[in-house]
């Protein structure tokens, strides 16, 4: 089913306009793009998981990516699962949305720096 077209809201907008520097480690490096190709793919899991009404899911999916966001330098990501996984034990299907939305504006403006070891 297609979902019609809406404007952006305000801070869709404001997230797309920034650029988020995260710096990792150069041990961790060579994981991350697959790191974050994974989250990319949650985007779309989490719409299809919602169009199905599997909160429960969301909410594993939710704490698994609030534990794993941080180990990779990315604190966003952890907050966005915290939430998502709170979101799913409520069954709220608004703030998932939005959660989603906005995890999808974050991976859109993250860049990612690379800390040379000493």
């Amino acid at each position: 089913m297609t979902q019609p077209s809406r404007r952006p809201r305000k801070e869709e907008r404001r997230m797309a306009e920034q650029t988020t520097i995260v710096y990792i480690d150069e041990e961790i490096a060579d994981l991350v793009p697959e790191f974050l190709a994974n989250r990319r793919r949650d985007v779309e899991q989490i719409q299809q998981l919602l169009q199905a009404g599997k909160y429960g899911e969301l909410t594993r999916l939710g704490h698994t990516m609030k534990g794993t966001g941080g180990g990779y330098g990315f604190a966003e990501i952890s907050a966005i699962g915290k939430e998502i996984e709170e979101a799913g034990i409520r069954g709220d299907h608004e703030a998932i949305t939005r959660l989603g939305q906005r995890l999808s504006a974050y991976l859109a403006t993250v860049t990612v720096e690379v800390r040379q070891a000493e």
